[in-house]
């Protein structure tokens, strides 16, 4: 009887784990979907058209290009890179009238095939102590409520689509740094930041970078070898030159002072509307200059942080833990030093950081009070738009101090990258990994 009693016990173990797992799992696209549809009942009911771009602009050139034979990319220039026309045309395969419904189905598949490639990762120990049974939490409960933070403007934009490339490939750097290179190069066709990432690969990705290279390459040729065969060789490019011509818009951190400036009165400070870009813009003394000096400073933080990553690098820092801080780095350059401050890239931040969450212990630690920073962030964003941007525009104070405290957050998350490369330089061993 004892040895009966024990023998039910062992057999039970594995029965009760397999069962626990499938709960959690249930669980899990439960709480999928209930996030997904209150994001997609606030992309219908909320003012300022959430879903405006997908709507009217991404409608409009899918319509153009049934309808005149004329498409954005390979018969004229466009400010996005070509593949992302792909998708735009996709969720119009049920005719171009229902185009937003399309787009919604298609941007929630999507997010499922992230968190079916994310699901196997958990963050362990990440305060200090283990995590009983070891189990620890999946990551991917953070980045749903990173996007129920960021609310329908996590679905309502093409940057969805390159940040599900990007956090698929987060999920192959540690095994097969190749194929994540070419899913960050697919992101990179869709809307240029994920290159950023490839950038990592090939700095940090030591005994690799022939790989990454080649993941990079080949996917990049298969992409233009299309384009060209569909002659679009012209404006193959184009989207590098669309956007130099833009002034300061009014949510980037850039343009935070020349608001106040405006809500309190200033001499040609005034928030208005862009007719060629499409996008609200601040005047005033000084504007201009510091959208022109705004790629230049880009430029050089970017430039600071691949310095200090090569530096920590030598200096013995593990590259492993050292590439996530980097492309948090370069992704928050991108956004903190940009001139345009759309609210989409918040999203962006997602894929540093979950990298950093699942990128080991050490790494984890380190990244979990950003991953707990980036909530407020997106929170705020929403607030900003789509849920108070009349009141951006009409410079009501409250909402402009919102506006700089997001914008300070996005500043802090950059310092904070800084820092941590400084860190992890000065205590690094001399033992390369």
């Amino acid at each position: 009887m004892v040895g009966e009693a024990w023998d039910s016990r062992r057999y039970a173990r594995p029965v009760l784990k397999t069962s626990n797992r499938w709960i959690e799992l249930a669980g899990f696209v439960l709480a999928f979907l209930v996030v997904h549809a209150l994001l997609w009942w606030l992309t219908a009911i909320s003012a300022n058209l959430p879903l405006g771009d997908v709507t009217i602009t991404y409608s409009r050139w899918i319509e153009t290009g049934h309808t005149a034979d004329f498409w954005v990319g390979i018969d004229g220039p466009w400010v996005y890179p070509i593949l992302a026309i792909v998708p735009m045309a996709a969720a119009a395969l049920g005719g171009v009238t229902s185009i937003g419904t399309g787009w919604l189905v298609l941007m929630v598949l999507l997010d499922a095939v992230a968190c079916a490639f994310l699901w196997r990762f958990r963050v362990r120990g990440v305060l200090g102590a283990p995590v009983a049974g070891g189990r620890g939490i999946r990551v991917v409960w953070w980045w749903l409520a990173f996007l129920l933070a960021l609310g329908p403007i996590a679905l309502g934009r093409i940057d969805t689509v390159a940040t599900v490339f990007a956090l698929v490939g987060v999920a192959f750097v540690a095994t097969r740094p190749a194929v994540a290179s070419a899913l960050f190069t697919a992101g990179a066709w869709t809307k240029v930041w994920p290159a950023a990432l490839v950038g990592v690969l090939l700095l940090l990705r030591k005994g690799h970078r022939r790989g990454v290279l080649a993941g990079a390459l080949v996917l990049s040729a298969l992409i233009v070898l299309v384009d060209v065969l569909w002659g679009g060789a012209p404006y193959l490019l184009s989207f590098v030159g669309e956007q130099t011509g833009r002034g300061l818009q009014i949510e980037s951190p850039l343009a935070t002072p020349f608001m106040w400036a405006a809500a309190f009165g200033a001499p040609g400070a005034a928030v208005f509307y862009d007719q060629v870009i499409l996008t609200f813009e601040v005047s005033g003394a000084g504007t201009h200059a510091a959208a022109v000096l705004s790629t230049p400073l880009m430029a050089v933080v970017v430039v600071a942080g691949v310095v200090l990553a090569l530096w920590a690098a030598h200096r013995g820092a593990r590259r492993a833990e050292l590439a996530p801080v980097l492309a948090l780095l370069l992704v928050a350059a991108l956004i903190a030093t940009n001139k345009v401050g759309s609210p989409q890239y918040i999203g962006w931040f997602a894929v540093p950081i979950v990298w950093g969450l699942v990128a080991g212990t050490p790494s984890a630690r380190r990244f979990l009070p950003i991953a707990v920073a980036a909530l407020p962030t997106a929170v705020l964003t929403q607030l900003i738009y789509p849920a108070y941007y009349d009141q951006v525009l009409t410079l009501q104070p409250w909402m402009l101090v919102v506006l700089t405290l997001r914008n300070v957050l996005e500043v802090a998350i950059l310092a904070w990258t800084v820092v941590t490369l400084v860190r992890m330089g000065r205590h690094a061993g001399r033992m390369d990994a």
